[in-house]
């Protein structure tokens, strides 16, 4: 077991350290001037090469990944005696470290937190940044897989008992709709009819975040109504396909041999369905149900921009739009390593309940 988890930590470490290379590589070959951005088109020549410099930007690009690198590490190597040192341990920068000892007489091995830099545009930390708007995205993406686990499994069920009827068969219909029709389009399509031309019956609003300001200046409070249209449109797909998965599951188990044996003892529907052949359908939904959860905390970008959700996914979109790619570049990696943890603690948990799994 021991070397199945190491196995599992050791390719999710992999995939992080592909994002990392493909994110860096990405956003230093494109076009722009990150110090022009910062001081305007008026800036002189002066200024914009401090900037760069402070942005190691001056060195070369190997150098540039190695900077990049030794500051998203926790352990890491630092000058604490030249300024002027690209790898100078700025306490500016990083604020909260640990020094172990000296590797020479000017650099030093220390534990830290990962630094992400800072915003090209607000000068923030990006850490800090995400840390204010990943709430909101969590709060979006859990509303959003268990409104599509609740409502896929129920109609799966009824689908899977109901086979080949005319609830099976619009079921899968809309299934299909769901599986293929874009977020942006839905939430689009949701924020026109509901929040729009049905306002006065629904009062949804076609854009809100978590946290709305009052109108009489005594600051913020909790609006939940402006979760429901952003949590339908963000599970209408996950729930599409647990939808399909309890359905061909269940249809699977329900023509083994043990669940015609109970129902040929007198066993009521009700029972062997909920208590027998549920229990095993459900493995597969399960393993849907995670893995989606970890996509939704990526994938809500078009959703937030669309509804002004005011989480990770409009913070993406606004820095995009400002060329403001350490933010980016900050939230495709925090996107990675949720995705990688998710995924890998349910490796994990699935490791011990089926020896199968740990085998393969």
């Amino acid at each position: 077991m021991v070397k199945y988890i190491l196995g599992k930590i050791f390719y999710g470490f992999l995939v992080i350290l592909g994002v990392v290379i493909v994110v860096f590589l990405l956003f230093n070959v494109l076009p722009g001037d990150p110090a022009r951005m910062m001081l305007g088109q008026r800036a002189d020549q002066a200024s914009i090469d401090a900037i760069n410099k402070d942005l190691g930007r001056d060195q070369p690009l190997i150098k540039q990944f190695f900077m990049y690198m030794n500051d998203l590490s926790p352990l890491s190597i630092y000058n604490d005696r030249n300024p002027n040192n690209y790898l100078y341990l700025d306490p500016a920068k990083y604020s909260s470290y640990f020094k172990l000892f000296h590797v020479s007489q000017s650099k030093v091995l220390l534990i830290k937190w990962p630094y992400l830099r800072r915003s090209y545009q607000t000068k923030r930390k990006v850490s800090e940044i995400i840390y204010d708007t990943m709430p909101a995205t969590g709060v979006l993406a859990f509303t959003a897989i268990i409104f599509a686990s609740f409502f896929g499994i129920l109609i799966g069920i009824f689908a899977a008992l109901k086979k080949n009827s005319w609830f099976d068969k619009s079921a899968l219909v809309l299934s299909v709709l769901g599986m293929s029709g874009p977020s942006f389009f839905i939430g689009l399509i949701l924020a026109w009819v509901f929040g729009y031309l049905l306002t006065d019956i629904t009062g949804l609003n076609t854009v809100g975040s978590l946290y709305t300001t009052d109108d009489y200046g005594n600051g913020e409070y909790l609006d939940l109504k402006n979760l429901i249209l952003p949590a339908i449109t963000l599970g209408l797909r996950p729930l599409a396909i647990i939808m399909q998965l309890t359905r061909s599951s269940l249809l699977d188990v329900l023509s083994h041999d043990y669940i015609r044996t109970a129902e040929a003892k007198g066993l009521k529907k009700f029972k062997v369905v909920f208590k027998h052949a549920l229990k095993n359908a459900l493995n597969p939904v399960i393993t849907a149900i995670s893995g989606w959860f970890a996509s939704l905390l990526a994938g809500a970008i078009f959703v937030e921009y669309v509804f002004g959700w005011k989480g990770i996914g409009k913070e993406v979109v606004d820095a995009l739009e400002k060329y403001d790619f350490p933010v980016v570049m900050g939230t495709v990696l925090v996107a990675a390593i949720l995705f990688v943890i998710i995924n890998l603690m349910v490796d994990i948990v699935y490791g011990f309940l089926d020896p199968r799994v740990r085998i393969q």
